[in-house]
């Protein structure tokens, strides 16, 4: 019987939030035994940064008590291994999984700078860099990364859940429902979006907001401030954290889905949406112009473009044929992307390569992939910054 394969995922905190690569990271757990292998969760205390680097030999402890076989990093805990393993070589083969470039996505730039360099340290010994868009791998090769360390897995296009109960007419007496799914952070643009949708004639749509409004404390306060406001009391629905069941019926009952952020490196809910058969709105920025044409599956705005965001939703909203039209295009250049399973599959195959890559022996490797082995050796003996 073939062994099973064991892969600790080093992440950061609580490995069950609700968040992009949370999720993903979950969701190939809960895939890992049809692929003939387990993950198991080693996380990083969540402290200041960079104090949860201080914490690396207790995860490296519990990485060996779970019978780690190979260690997978994740990209919001890369930089507290890195210094580790500037003078340790890894005790187990590994590789990293990055939703997020060197230095992230969400903080300032002096943070950003300093993480960007802990980032490259670890990833410099990382066998294979796993990728959750071609955005990002573009993005990497740019900043010198060879494209034969890196394999694109994205998430899958369907929704994690079967869809719950429905939630009813979301219209609510007007043309059309718009539907955000979307954490209540700065990148998000959820302000852009209300500031756009207050510009819409009232009867033209319903706006639903789902997703954690908790999440940028200070953000949240701004939003809630607005919703307030006279142009917007009566004509949006937050429905906050729903469960995975719930999300997947608002896409199956809403007309139209917008989230204008600034910074997805894959933007999972945009797939999700269009695998449901609606139009998607956004900023042309990110992945999004990876996933979606504008005026095919979509509208994408020029970011910051208010009043061209409001335009496009009000074009959506009062043209049902265009709705019908971009919704369908999108579900067939959805349908062609994994699915989560398909997913999953890929994520193990990739780790299963680089082990036999890195070979036990010689003969465990084709001439092809020897070869293959030799240019990554190559690349990271004469990379300066990788």
């Amino acid at each position: 019987m073939t062994r099973i394969l064991t892969v600790a995922l080093l992440t950061l905190g609580d490995p069950g939030k609700l968040t992009g690569g949370y999720l993903y990271h979950l969701r190939m757990a809960q895939l890992a035994p049809r692929n003939n292998a387990r993950i198991v969760f080693v996380s990083f205390p969540e402290r200041p940064f960079p104090l949860a680097a201080v914490a690396v030999p207790a995860v490296i402890a519990q990485a060996r008590r779970q019978g780690a076989q190979v260690v997978v990093l994740d990209s919001i805990a890369a930089a507290f291994l890195g210094p580790w393993l500037a003078w340790r070589a890894p005790e187990w083969p590994l590789l990293a999984m990055l939703h997020q470039p060197p230095g992230g996505i969400d903080y300032g730039p002096g943070r950003s700078a300093v993480q960007a360099r802990l980032d490259r340290l670890a990833y410099r010994h990382a066998r294979r860099l796993l990728v959750a868009s071609e955005s990002l791998a573009d993005q990497l090769t740019a900043q010198g990364i060879p494209p034969t360390r890196l394999r694109v897995v994205p998430p899958g296009r369907d929704v994690a859940a079967a869809p719950g109960a429905s939630p009813g007419d979301l219209r609510q007496g007007h043309r059309a429902a718009l539907l955000c799914v979307g954490n209540w952070m700065a990148r998000k643009g959820i302000l852009s979006l209300l500031d756009a949708f207050a510009r819409l004639p009232p009867a033209t749509a319903t706006l639903h907001l789902a997703g954690d409004d908790q999440m940028e404390p200070g953000y949240t306060a701004r939003v809630r401030a607005r919703l307030r406001e006279a142009d917007l009391v009566g004509r949006v629905v937050v429905h906050g954290r729903l469960a995975l069941a719930d999300v997947a019926a608002l896409y199956a009952a809403a007309d139209v889905f917008v989230l204008p952020s600034l910074k997805e490196p894959y933007g999972t809910v945009y797939g999700e949406a269009m695998a449901a058969g609606l139009p998607v709105v956004g900023w042309r920025a990110g992945n999004l112009p990876y996933l979606a044409d504008d005026g095919r599956e979509g509208l994408l705005v020029p970011p910051g473009d208010i009043a061209g965001l409001a335009r496009a939703l009000e074009r959506l909203a009062t043209d049902e044929a265009l709705r019908r039209q971009m919704g369908e295009a999108g579900r067939r250049r959805a349908l062609a992307r994994p699915t989560w399973e398909e997913s999953a599959g890929l994520f193990f195959a990739a780790i299963r390569e680089a082990l036999g890559q890195s070979g036990v022996t010689p003969a465990q490797a084709s001439p092809g992939r020897r070869a293959r082995n030799s240019m990554v050796r190559d690349s990271e003996e004469n990379g300066s910054r990788w």
